[in-house]
């Protein structure tokens, strides 16, 4: 009887191992081209990303680089470095959802949706409607 009890603890001991909080994406990422840095926080019961670092931060003329392609002219002289491009998510069962993530390269915001491979690997998937006409973009966690 004892043994069954102490395997029972070990079984739930290691679940908790595994178990993944809300606050896991919590932190710096890096995009799979390795061309920026997003920081990842909370705000209130939401989470948002902003562009923390990128490797090509300025233009050709030495000027940091601004949202240019934004269909909203007054918004295209902003920097993007800094630039918070992922807003209003929110946690349920494992995935952060309800959220959108803007794309400065085209100037378009599409729907998101954030899950975790492990501790270090994040699946982004931005779409269009329904999240099987989309794209997903693995991050790795900047140690």
């Amino acid at each position: 009887m004892k043994k069954t009890i102490f395997f029972i603890a070990i079984v739930f001991a290691s679940l908790g191992v595994f178990a993944q909080s809300a606050d896991a994406v919590i932190g710096k990422w890096t995009n799979s081209e390795g061309e920026a840095h997003i920081q990842i926080y909370k705000k209130g019961n939401k989470y948002y990303g902003k562009l923390a670092w990128l490797k090509s931060p300025n233009t050709q003329a030495g000027k940091p680089k601004t949202d240019v392609n934004n269909s909203e002219t007054s918004l295209r002289t902003r920097p993007i470095l800094g630039l918070e491009f992922l807003k209003n998510f929110s946690y349920s069962d494992k995935t952060w959802e309800e959220g959108t993530i803007y794309d400065p390269k085209s100037g378009k915001t599409y729907s998101c949706k954030i899950t975790m491979s492990g501790n270090d690997k994040l699946n982004v998937r931005g779409y269009v409607g329904i999240s099987l006409i989309g794209r997903t973009d693995t991050w790795t966690r900047v140690k």
